[in-house]
C-alpha cells in the first residue's frame, strides 16, 4: 500500500486529513521514520505548565493522539512500522498523556488545598498510576481503553488553606484526570479510561493507599488478579521496585507455583467457554485460537515460574514469551508459532481498528469489507487471508489446550487400584491382584499401605492435599506394574511411595503430579531402575520439574550453556547471598539429574558421564568463587587472582554423582605490594568464603562435601596458599604420596595466569628425576596403608580397594608417570588411568597388550562400581570369580613393574580377601607381587 491506499483504507484517517489538510503534506514529510516525540513531549509539557492548562491540555492531547494514529497506521499500512512501533507509539501517547493530566490537575488541587503528606507531618505524596493491562505491558492496541489503578503511599491531610484528607485529595485528582483523557469533546477523545480492575472494582474506593492495597490481595485477591497485576507498572509517582515489594509476593511465590493450577483451570475454563460462544467465533482476541488464549498461554507460565526465575517476570507478552523459549519452558518451535500467531492477530486486530478508530475485534461480516482488511493484510483475496489466519489460531488453540491438559486423564486406568487404597485389607482379592499385577509380597505391601493411611502424617493433611494423595497412590500402583524398572514393580512402589510420603505437605509438589500425568510413569522408570535415583529424587522434589519436559531432560549437555545459565541465575538474584546460594544449589542438582536420567537411559558411558559432572563441577566453582569474590569486595572489584586446583576425582576428571572434592586454594601477591598483607588475608576469607558456601546446607541441599587436606601441611595447613609457597613446598617437603596426587591434578577454575603457572610446576615437578628403587618402596608403603584403612571382612572383592582392584591400577599408574616421566614428557599428561596406560605400552615400559588389557579391567570396573552404586549399596564388592582374569592381569602389570626395582625390591603391597589367579591357573596363588 502507499500512502493513497492507507488513507482510503482508514475511514477515520480520511476524516482528520480532510479536516486539517495540512496534516497530509506533514505526513509525507515524516513517514519514513517513526513519530518525533521528543518535539512532541515539548509541546505537550509546555501546555501543562501553563496557567490555564486544565482548560487547553485536553484539547492538545486530543489533537496530539489524532497525529499519532494518523502517521501510525500510515507506516504500519505502508509496511514501514512493525507490531512493536506500533504499540510503542500508542503506549507511549497514554504514558505522555497520563503524565501532563497528572501534573496539570495535581498543580491545581494543590493551589486549592496544599500538598498532600504522609502521616505526621511527612513528605509529600506522590500519585501513583498504575498501567494495567496491555498498558503496564508496553502493548496498547491503536483503539485500546487503558486500564488503570490509583495508588498513593500513606494516609494522611494536605497542609493548604483547605485541609482534605488524602483519600479525599487523591479522589479528586483521579476524577479529573478520568475527565482530562475519557471525556468525548467536540474534539474527540484521548483513551477510554477502564478503572474496574482496581481492588473491589467498580464498587471500590477511586484510589487507595498501600496499606488498603496490600491488605486486599493478602486477604482477597484471586486468581484471575495475579493475571492482570502481573502487568502492573508504575507510570507515575514512584519507581517500579516501590510497586513490585507490594504486588510481586501476590502474583509470584517463591518456588514454582504449581498450586496455581486450580485457579488458572478456572481461567482457562472460562476463556474457552467465551471463544465458544457464536458471537466470538470470528474475533480475533476473543475466539478459539485468539490473542486472549496466546496470552494465557505465556501468563500462566509465568505466573507458575516467575518466583522461582525472576527473570520471568517481564510485563511484555513477546518479551516473556521469548524469555520462556530461551529458558527450555516451551519448545522453540512452539514459542515461534505463537509468536508468529500473536504477530498476525495483533496485526489484524490493528487494521479492524484503523478502519474507523473502533474498538473491536470482530471480522467483518460484509464480503466488500472482507476483501478490504485481507488487503490491507496483505493478501490476494479473502479467502487467502481466512486461510493464513485460520491456520495461526488452530496452532494457538492447540498449545492453549497442551498448556493444561486434563488432570484426570488416567482416572479410569486407575480405577482398578483404587480400592487397594482405601481399603488395604489383606484379602484374597486384594492380594490375588497385586499377585498378578507382578507385586511380590502382597500382604507386606497392603501393610505397608494400611499404616500409610493410618498414618499421622496422611492424617494430618488438608482436605485438598489429602485428595490428590488419594488420587496418586492408585496411579502409582499402576505405573509400578507397567514399568518396575530392574527393581520389580513392589521396590518401584515402594520408592514412589516414600517420595509421596515425603513431599505430601507441600500441596504444589501434589499439584505438579496431578496436573501432568505422562510424570507419573517417567518416576516409575526412573526409580524402578536406580535406588540411588530414588532417593536423590525424595530428597531434591524439586528436580519433579525436571521430568517435565523429556526433550529437555535427555538434551545433549552443553558447558558453554551451563555457563551463561548459571551466569543468568546468579544475576537476578545478586546482592541476596541466601537466594545465590540456593540458585547455585538448583542448577547443579537439576543438571545431575538431567545427567543422571541421560544416563539411565544409556545415553551416557561412565567415562562421558565423569567428563560432565567434572565439567558442572568446574562450572559451580568458578561460578562460586565470582559470587563470593563480589560479597566480600564489591561488584566492582577486579577478579582476585585466586585459583582453585583439583585433585582425585575432580582433577582426574572421573567425578560420580556423590563424590566430594579434594580442592586446593592458591593465589598470587606480588612480594613488594605493599597491601600485599592485606590481599593475603583478604584470600584466606574468600577461601573460608568458597568453602562455607559449597558445604553448607540450606533449604535447597548442600552443593559438596570438600576434602582440603591435599594443601600444603595438610589439614594444619593454611586453608589458601601463595604461588610460592605451593612451590616451595612441593620441592622441598612434599611427600611421595602428594606428588602421586599431582599426577591428578589439575587447574578448575579461577585465575588463568595462576593456573598456567600451576600447570607449568606441575610438569616440572612430575619430571624430577628419581630413585626407582627408593620410590618404589614408598609407593608399596602408601599403597599398604590404604589397604589397611579399608579391611573387607567378606569372602566378596572389593572393587576398588582389594588386590588386583582400581587402587592398584592407580597406583601403578602414579609409579609410571613419577619413574619414568624425566624421560618421557607425554606421561605427564593429565589424561586419564587409561589412556596414561596406553601411553606406557606404546613407550614400551610396559608390555603393550598388558597395559591394554589393564585399560580394559579399568574401564570395566567403574562401569560395575558405578552400576552398584546406583542402587544404593554402601560397598562395591562383587563375586571374585567374575574378576579373576582382570585382578590376575592388574598382578601381572605389577610384577612387571616391579623389575625395575630388582629382586632386593620384591614385596606384598598389601595383603587381600581373596587372591586373583588366572582362570585356568591352579588354586594356589599367583607368585607374590613384586613392588614397583
Amino acid at each position: 500500500m502507499n500512502l493513497d491506499d492507507a488513507l482510503a483504507f482508514s475511514h477515520y484517517a480520511r476524516r482528520v486529513v480532510d479536516a486539517d489538510p495540512a496534516l497530509r503534506d506533514a505526513l509525507l514529510a515524516t513517514l519514513d521514520a517513526p513519530y518525533d516525540w521528543a518535539r512532541a513531549r515539548t509541546a505537550i509539557d509546555a501546555a501543562a505548565a501553563a496557567p490555564d492548562a486544565t482548560g487547553t491540555l485536553g484539547a492538545a492531547l486530543r489533537a496530539l493522539r489524532a497525529r499519532v494514529m494518523v502517521h501510525t497506521l500510515a507506516r504500519d499500512l505502508t509496511g514501514r512500522a512493525g507490531l512493536a512501533e506500533v504499540c510503542g507509539a500508542v503506549t507511549t501517547l497514554a504514558e505522555v498523556a497520563i503524565d501532563a493530566a497528572v501534573a496539570a490537575t495535581r498543580r491545581e488541587l494543590v493551589a486549592t488545598h496544599g500538598e498532600p503528606l504522609g502521616s505526621e507531618g511527612g513528605a509529600p505524596q506522590p500519585f501513583v498510576v498504575v498501567g494495567m493491562g496491555k498498558l503496564g505491558g508496553g502493548e496498547l492496541n491503536v483503539s485500546s481503553d487503558i486500564d488503570l489503578v490509583f495508588l498513593y503511599p500513606e494516609e494522611g491531610e494536605t497542609a493548604g488553606p483547605r485541609v482534605v484528607a488524602n483519600r479525599e485529595f487523591f479522589d479528586r485528582l483521579g476524577r479529573r484526570v478520568i475527565a482530562m483523557l475519557d471525556d468525548a469533546t467536540a474534539d474527540g477523545f484521548v483513551f477510554r479510561v477502564d478503572m474496574r480492575l482496581r481492588p473491589y472494582g467498580e464498587s471500590g474506593p477511586l484510589t487507595m493507599s498501600y496499606a488498603a492495597l496490600e491488605n486486599y490481595l493478602v486477604t482477597q485477591g484471586r486468581a484471575w488478579e495475579r493475571y492482570a497485576w502481573l502487568k502492573a507498572r508504575a507510570l507515575t509517582g514512584v519507581p517500579q521496585q516501590e510497586l513490585d515489594a507490594i504486588v510481586g509476593p501476590f502474583v509470584y511465590r517463591k518456588y514454582l507455583d504449581y498450586d496455581a493450577y486450580a485457579g488458572l483451570r478456572d481461567v482457562h475454563r472460562q476463556i474457552r467457554e467465551q471463544a465458544a460462544r457464536r458471537d466470538a467465533r470470528d474475533n480475533v482476541k476473543l475466539g478459539p485460537g485468539g490473542i486472549r488464549e496466546i496470552e494465557f498461554i505465556v501468563q500462566a507460565l509465568q505466573i507458575v515460574r516467575g518466583g522461582r526465575e525472576p527473570g520471568l517476570r517481564i510485563r511484555n507478552t513477546r518479551a516473556a514469551l521469548a524469555a520462556l523459549a530461551s529458558r527450555g519452558h516451551l519448545p522453540e518451535s512452539a514459542a515461534a508459532a505463537l509468536d508468529g500467531a500473536y504477530v498476525f492477530l495483533r496485526d489484524t486486530e490493528h487494521r479492524l481498528q484503523y478502519r474507523d478508530d473502533q474498538q473491536t475485534q470482530a471480522l467483518p461480516d460484509d464480503p466488500g469489507e472482507l476483501d478490504a482488511l485481507a488487503r490491507a493484510m496483505r493478501f490476494a483475496s479473502a479467502p487467502a487471508f481466512r486461510a493464513a489466519l485460520d491456520a495461526h489460531r488452530l496452532e494457538a488453540g492447540r498449545q492453549f489446550e497442551s498448556v493444561f491438559g486434563a488432570a484426570d486423564a488416567d482416572a479410569g486406568t486407575d480405577a482398578e487400584w483404587r480400592s487397594v487404597w482405601d481399603a488395604p485389607d489383606v484379602t484374597d482379592e486384594h492380594v490375588a491382584q497385586l499377585e498378578r499385577a507382578g507385586f511380590e509380597d502382597p500382604p507386606a505391601l497392603l501393610g505397608t499401605l494400611a499404616r500409610a493411611r493410618a498414618g499421622t502424617r496422611y492424617s494430618a493433611l488438608p482436605a485438598q492435599s489429602k485428595e490428590r494423595f488419594d488420587k496418586l497412590v492408585p496411579r502409582m500402583l499402576a505405573a509400578a506394574t507397567a514399568s518396575p524398572g530392574g527393581s520389580g514393580a513392589q521396590a518401584t512402589f515402594m520408592r514412589l511411595l516414600s517420595l509421596l510420603e515425603a513431599v505430601a505437605r507441600r500441596s504444589a509438589y501434589l499439584a505438579l503430579v496431578i496436573e501432568h500425568p505422562p510424570l507419573i510413569p517417567r518416576l516409575a522408570g526412573l526409580m524402578g531402575a536406580s535406588a540411588w535415583a530414588a532417593d536423590y529424587l525424595t530428597r531434591h522434589p524439586i528436580l519433579l520439574d525436571e521430568l517435565l519436559d523429556a526433550r529437555v531432560l535427555m538434551e545433549e549437555p552443553d558447558h558453554d550453556a551451563w555457563r551463561a545459565e548459571l551466569a543468568r541465575m546468579l544475576a537476578e538474584n545478586a546482592g541476596d547471598q541466601e537466594r545465590e546460594m540456593d540458585a547455585l544449589r538448583h542448577f547443579q542438582h537439576a543438571q545431575s539429574f538431567r545427567l543422571l536420567a541421560q544416563d539411565l537411559a544409556g545415553q551416557l558411558t561412565v567415562e562421558r558421564l565423569a567428563d560432565h559432572l567434572s565439567a558442572l563441577a568446574d562450572v559451580v566453582l568458578e561460578a562460586t568463587l565470582g559470587a563470593c569474590w563480589r560479597h566480600l569486595a564489591g561488584a566492582d572489584a577486579p577478579p582476585p587472582r585466586f585459583a582453585i586446583i583439583g585433585y582425585g576425582k575432580l582433577g582426574g576428571k572421573e567425578l560420580g554423582y556423590a563424590s566430594d572434592l579434594d580442592i586446593v586454594f592458591v593465589y598470587d601477591v606480588d612480594p613488594d605490594d605493599p597491601d600485599g598483607d592485606a590481599k593475603l588475608a583478604r584470600y584466606s576469607r574468600l577461601a573460608q568464603r568458597m568453602n562455607t558456601w559449597l558445604t553448607s546446607n540450606t533449604p535447597a541441599g548442600q552443593l559438596y562435601d570438600t576434602d582440603l587436606r591435599l594443601r600444603p601441611d595438610g589439614a594444619k595447613g593454611l586453608i589458601a596458599s601463595s604461588l610460592g609457597a605451593f612451590k616451595r613446598y612441593q620441592r622441598e617437603q612434599a611427600w611421595t604420596w602428594e606428588h602421586q596426587a599431582l599426577t591428578r591434578a589439575r587447574h578448575c577454575a579461577g585465575d588463568a595466569a595462576i593456573g598456567a603457572a600451576f600447570e607449568a610446576e606441575r610438569e616440572a615437578i612430575l619430571r624430577l628425576p628419581r630413585d626407582r628403587p627408593k620410590l618404589a618402596d614408598e609407593v608399596v608403603a602408601m599403597r599398604r596403608r590404604m589397604h589397611d584403612g579399608h579391611p573387607n571382612p567378606t569372602a566378596l572383592f572389593d572393587l576398588k580397594h582389594d588386590a588386583g582392584g582400581m587402587v592398584d591400577i592407580e597406583f601403578v599408574v602414579q609409579y609410571l608417570v613419577l619413574a619414568h616421566a624425566h624421560d618421557h614428557p607425554r606421561l605427564t599428561g593429565n589424561l586419564g588411568n587409561i589412556a596414561l596406560l596406553r601411553i606406557a605400552g606404546e613407550l614400551g615400559l610396559v608390555p603393550a597388550d598388558l597395559a591394554a588389557r589393564v585399560a580394559d579391567a579399568y574401564r570395566e570396573y567403574r562401569k560395575v562400581q558405578h552400576a552398584i552404586r546406583l542402587t544404593g549399596a554402601p560397598h562395591v564388592r562383587v563375586d571374585p570369580a567374575a574378576h579373576a582374569q582382570r585382578r590376575y592381569d592388574v598382578e601381572a602389570l605389577w610384577r612387571t613393574c616391579s623389575e625395575v626395582g630388582g629382586p632386593a625390591r620384591r614385596r606384598t603391597a598389601c595383603r587381600s580377601a581373596g587372591r586373583p589367579r588366572a582362570p585356568d591357573a591352579p588354586a594356589s596363588p599367583p607368585p607374590r607381587r613384586v613392588a614397583a
